[in-house]
């Protein structure tokens, strides 16, 4: 009796793999068959790399530095004076201290701060006997825009320190910035890769799974599904793995031409290729779900079409991908807080640019899987109730 009720029970299980099977085949054959769709969801993401690369120009504001001052003299008092200047007038950085070393460095690697400033023990004796200090600044030049204009900010605070207070008629000493990178060193056109392949996974999951389903409303296939004994489950689940597999593909794709294009070792990055698929898959699964929750409700893709162009403003360009997200305006951070592009393109530079292990990017990846969650339940509710 129990041996008849597992054979029942697998055999059940065979035919709801073959309905989801049939839906995702389904789902492929519909979108190999235009091929416009392939064309624009890996033209554009290119498009944007070649041209935003070659022409943005940014101004910052707000970058977190850390601070080490290790001197108790006037002289670094004086500094750290026009350094607060800086914060407070044109707010270029923001600065926080700390006694070690240690924490400055760790804090930057984490992605706590942009940079590390160490001014060293003997600073005030170094400029009042003109002996030509040296003052470390580490950076995080994986962005490139932030690394260049806390370089610029720190230097300016430094010739206005070695100059204001010396006597006209004497020589002023050097002050020696020596800024030190920590990681690779990362161009702006190599730094937009994160951001480019995410353009790729929301074209992606924009032209699949939930698109599908409207499109099916609207030349009214969808009553269709009533006839068989697909379930919605079936549906749903059948819409979000065709779409995931082929992002997936489409986002790989976008992800070597992006690495040869921009001049990234290919090795190295190909070394962290595990890491990345990871990101990838849950970028991926999190848009998709979010899409059906979003688009599902519609039944005519015009409408899909701008609401879609609206969401790829809202979810992209507040994702850190262009500006550093701590260049934003609170309102604009806080929503960033929520945004699934933001974590991605977080985890995205810090395993491609840092080498960063899944341990230091864990809140990125448990943001996704939450947020995935939330969603996919959320698609099986909305799905239930229009169906």
């Amino acid at each position: 009796m129990q041996a008849r009720e597992r054979l029942r029970a697998r055999g059940d299980m065979n035919k709801d793999m073959m309905r989801i099977q049939a839906v995702i085949q389904r789902d492929l054959l519909k979108f190999g068959r235009n091929p416009l769709i392939v064309i624009m969801s890996i033209f554009m993401p290119i498009l944007y790399l070649v041209i935003l690369g070659s022409s943005f120009q940014g101004k910052l504001v707000g970058l977190p530095m850390v601070v080490v001052n290790k001197d108790t003299g006037w002289h670094s008092r004086n500094l750290l004076n026009n350094l607060r200047a800086i914060a407070a007038g044109p707010k270029t950085f923001t600065i926080s201290m700390t006694d070690s070393e240690q924490e400055a460095f760790d804090g930057v690697k984490e992605g706590r701060y942009k940079a590390a400033l160490i001014i060293p023990s003997d600073y005030s004796r170094s400029v009042a006997t003109k002996a030509n200090p040296e003052i470390g600044l580490f950076v995080d030049n994986t962005d490139m825009i932030s690394s260049d204009a806390l370089t610029a900010s720190v230097a300016g605070a430094l010739q206005y320190a070695s100059v204001r207070y010396v006597p006209i008629r004497d020589v002023p000493g050097v002050i020696y910035l020596r800024d030190s990178n920590l990681f690779r060193q990362v161009d702006y056109r190599q730094s937009l890769v994160p951001g480019v392949v995410i353009m790729a996974i929301f074209l992606g999951t924009l032209t699949t799974g939930a698109f599908n389903l409207v499109m099916d409303k609207f030349q009214g296939i969808e009553e269709s599904y009533l006839l068989t004994p697909l379930t919605k489950m079936d549906i749903v689940s059948g819409l979000i793995i065709s779409g995931l597999i082929v992002t997936t593909a489409i986002a790989v794709v976008i992800l070597i031409i992006s690495l040869l294009i921009s001049d990234v070792p290919i090795l190295e990055a190909l070394a962290h290729l595990p890491g990345l698929l990871i990101i990838i898959v849950l970028t991926t699964l999190s848009l998709l779900s979010m899409m059906f929750v979003i688009l599902g409700r519609f039944n005519h893709p015009r409408v899909v079409g701008i609401l879609s162009g609206f969401m790829n403003v809202i979810l992209f360009f507040p994702s850190g991908a262009i500006y550093p997200v701590e260049s934003f305006p609170g309102w604009l951070k806080a929503f960033a807080r929520i945004n699934p592009e933001a974590y991605a393109v977080s985890a995205f530079k810090a395993i491609l640019f840092k080498g960063s292990s899944l341990l230091v990017i864990a809140p990125d990846v448990l943001f996704l899987l939450i947020f995935t969650t939330i969603m996919m339940v959320l698609a099986v509710a909305t799905f239930k109730r229009t169906l």
